[in-house]
C-alpha cells in the first residue's frame, strides 16, 4: 500500500499531479474525497447559480451532475470523477469526508490563548484547585491529560494509528469508527460540546485534510508509525458519549408516556428502597421519558447519556447491579424513543462505561 505522503501515477492517465495521487489513494480505502481550494485547507467555491440560490446540497443538480459543489456533500469514491476534477484544476488540494468514511479524527491544536478557567480544560470533568496547571498551554497537555484520567496512552503519541502533523503544529489523530456510532463535529472552544480544550472533533458533518496535501502554509505531513487508522480506543470512545458527540438520530413519533413502572421498580428493586441513589437516579429516567412528549428539540440523546453516565456510577459503587440499571435505562428510553432501539443502547452502553470509571458513593438511607 502506498504511503499517504508518496506521489503515485496511474497506468490510466500516466503522470499525475501528487494531490491527485493522494485522493486516489483516500478513495482506494473507501474514504469519500472532495477537493479543497489550491493552497488551502477549505473547500473551492460553488459554482454561480449555488453561490446565489443558498440551496439545500440535497436538492442541487450539481451533485447528480458530478460537479464539486457544497464542499463534503460532493464527496465521492468514483476515481474518474476524481480524475475529471484534478485534470480541471490540477491545483486542488484532498479532503476526506469523515462521517461517509467510518472516521473519526482527533484535531489537537496549538493556537496561542489564555488557558480558560478549570471547569472549561475537561468539559463535565471538574479539576481540583491542589492539580498544577503550569505548563498546560495547547491542545496536547488537555487531551494527555485526559488521558492520564482514564489511565490511557496519550492519543498523540499513538503509534499504532495514522497521525498527521499539521503546518501549524498541530496534530491530526484518525480513528475509525468501528461500532458505528455515529459521532459529531465539534471545537475544543466549544461551550455547548467539546472533547477538551484545543481538541476539536472531526467526524459526521465535517472533514479533514488528507495527509500529503500541500497548503501556502505547508504539507499536511504524516509521522512516522501506522499509515492508516486504527479502530476508535473505548475510552475515547466513551468520553466522546459523555461529552455529547453521538449524532441525533431523525424524530420520533411523539409519546404521552411517564418513567414506566418497570423501570421505576428496577431501580428501586436495585436498592431494596427509595434511597438518594435510586431517588437520583428516578429523576434522570424521568427526564428521559419526558422526551416523548416531543419527537425533536428535547436534548434526548444528552438526556439518556446522563442518565447511564449517573448508573454507571451507582453501579460502580455498589448501589445496584450493573445489568439493573441497562435494564432501567433500557425501559426509560424505550418509552420515548421506541423506533430507535439500536442507538438508545450504544449510548446506554457508552454512558454505563464511562460512568463506572467514576463510582458514586452516597450515603443510603431507607
Amino acid at each position: 500500500m502506498t504511503a499517504p505522503n508518496a506521489a503515485t501515477s496511474s497506468d490510466r492517465t500516466g503522470a499525475e499531479p501528487r494531490s491527485l495521487a493522494v485522493a486516489r489513494w483516500c478513495a482506494a480505502q473507501g474514504w469519500p474525497v472532495h477537493p479543497l481550494a489550491p493552497g488551502r485547507k477549505t473547500p473551492p467555491a460553488n459554482c454561480e447559480p449555488c453561490r446565489n440560490a443558498g440551496h439545500d446540497p440535497a436538492t442541487c443538480p450539481c451533485l447528480p451532475a458530478g460537479r464539486w459543489c457544497h464542499g463534503f456533500h460532493a464527496a465521492t469514491l468514483d476515481q474518474d470523477l476524481l480524475a475529471a476534477w484534478w485534470r480541471a484544476t490540477p491545483g486542488f488540494g484532498t479532503a476526506v469526508s469523515c462521517g461517509p468514511a467510518g472516521l473519526v479524527v482527533i484535531d489537537v491544536d496549538t493556537h496561542s490563548e489564555t488557558v480558560p478557567d478549570r471547569d472549561r480544560i475537561l468539559p463535565g470533568i471538574p479539576i481540583d484547585d491542589d492539580v498544577p496547571l503550569e505548563g498546560l498551554s495547547s491542545g496536547y497537555h488537555s487531551l494527555a491529560l485526559l488521558a492520564a484520567l482514564r489511565s490511557a496512552p496519550a492519543p498523540a503519541a499513538d503509534t499504532g494509528t495514522l497521525r498527521v502533523r499539521t503546518p501549524s503544529g498541530g496534530l491530526h489523530i484518525w480513528y475509525r469508527d468501528t461500532a458505528g456510532l455515529a459521532f459529531t463535529c465539534s471545537t475544543g472552544s466549544s461551550a455547548n460540546r467539546a472533547l477538551a480544550w484545543q481538541v476539536d472533533v472531526r467526524a459526521h458533518g465535517g472533514f479533514i485534510v488528507a495527509p500529503g496535501t500541500v497548503t501556502a502554509d505547508g504539507t499536511y505531513e504524516a509521522l512516522p508509525g501506522a499509515r492508516t487508522p486504527a479502530p476508535l480506543p473505548q475510552w475515547l470512545s466513551d468520553d466522546l458519549a459523555r461529552t455529547g458527540h453521538l449524532k441525533t438520530p431523525s424524530p420520533q413519533p411523539a409519546l404521552d408516556q411517564v418513567v414506566p413502572p418497570r423501570a421505576r421498580q428496577a431501580v428501586i428493586a436495585a436498592g431494596g428502597g427509595r434511597t438518594s441513589a435510586t431517588r437520583m437516579l428516578d429523576s434522570l429516567l424521568q427526564d428521559v421519558a419526558d422526551c416523548a412528549s416531543a419527537p425533536e428539540g428535547t436534548g434526548f440523546t444528552a438526556k439518556l447519556n446522563r442518565a447511564a453516565y449517573t448508573a454507571g456510577g451507582l453501579a460502580a459503587g455498589g448501589h445496584l447491579t450493573e445489568r439493573e440499571a441497562e435494564q432501567a435505562l433500557l425501559d426509560a428510553a424505550l418509552a420515548a424513543r421506541p423506533a430507535q432501539d439500536r442507538h438508545n443502547r450504544a449510548v446506554i452502553r457508552a454512558g454505563l462505561a464511562a460512568g463506572a470509571r467514576r463510582p458514586l458513593h452516597l450515603e443510603v438511607r431507607g
